[in-house]
């Protein structure tokens, strides 16, 4: 079996219980930006430990940090805290393992940016496991009661944030895959790393610097929810390595392709930990979803 196969499930796993964290703490003391915050602000000390631990332990030495390795890392980054503030508002729309659906939409975009910004090949297989997956987005975009035509009910507020995030979500692991290869010939495990301490240290950074302006109140609440607020950022720094990691080997669009297996444990988390209810529509577009998984393990 593919490296990049087990590690993007360990990435899935990972992010599954970090939304679930982030889930809890938007719906009781932070707002959506708070609760993305909280990612970044207690995985970045680890990321930075992590890096140095790993430089002491090999003796190798980080390469030149070309301008374009920049630009991946900055674009990436913003992208994803602007995606993760999306899903964690997403889920005081709908529930949460259909929140998560929402966000799969990232799949077929990552492939066409992908190809359109690096050159990225998706084979037939490959193309039909991510259009059947596609499938599945749409067959649950329908708010619970909702009356009309299916694609009525994507111009909702929630159909608009789950989309929303699936564009931004595209841009950043295009990106990080990017930012990775600028890298040069280094093991892969060492560019993943690098390549997340960059860009979570952004990260933490500039969100920082827009709550001090904007809202010093939530840096207090960040700070007061840091007992949640440290497993968030373990579940992410874990989480992140390995998509990272999966990046370096893979193309960013079956990599994602294959990480919607964080949907079926998000349908676990909803019902046995949030006591939501799921309805049988939701149930077929995420049994079509993990068929689409099967698919594409096959095709490639």
């Amino acid at each position: 079996m593919s490296l990049w196969i087990p590690i993007t499930i360990a990435a899935a796993s990972f992010q599954t219980v970090r939304f679930m964290l982030q889930k809890s703490l938007s719906t009781v003391k932070l707002s959506a930006a708070g609760a993305t915050f909280a990612r970044f602000a207690y995985s970045m000390p680890l990321a930075l430990l992590g890096l140095i631990v790993a430089l002491q332990v090999t003796g190798f030495s980080v390469p030149p940090l070309t301008g374009w390795f920049w630009v991946y890392a900055v674009i990436g980054g913003t992208a994803q805290i602007l995606a993760t503030i999306c899903v964690v508002a997403l889920f005081k729309q709908r529930n949460f393992a259909v929140g998560i659906t929402f966000k799969k939409t990232e799949v077929i975009q990552t492939a066409i940016v992908g190809f359109l910004v690096l050159g990225d090949q998706i084979s037939y297989g490959g193309l039909v496991a991510i259009l059947l997956g596609l499938m599945a987005v749409l067959l649950l975009s329908k708010s619970p009661g909702g009356d009309g035509a299916w694609w009525k009910h994507l111009t909702n507020r929630a159909s608009r944030l789950g989309l929303g995030s699936g564009v931004l979500f595209a841009f950043s692991a295009v990106s990080y895959r990017g930012a990775s290869l600028e890298l040069g010939d280094i093991d892969a495990w060492f560019r993943a790393l690098i390549t997340l301490a960059a860009v979570v240290t952004f990260q933490f950074l500039s969100m920082a610097l827009w709550l001090l302006w904007r809202d010093r109140a939530e840096l207090l609440a960040v700070w007061q929810t840091r007992r949640t607020g440290v497993f968030v950022g373990l579940t992410s720094l874990g989480g992140s390595f390995c998509w990272f990691f999966a990046f370096t080997l893979q193309n960013a669009a079956y990599v994602k392709a294959l990480g919607q297996v964080e949907l079926l444990l998000s349908l676990f988390a909803s019902i046995l930990f949030f006591r939501e209810t799921i309805t049988r529509r939701e149930i077929a577009g995420m049994a079509l979803l993990g068929l689409s998984i099967l698919a594409l393990v096959l095709a490639i």
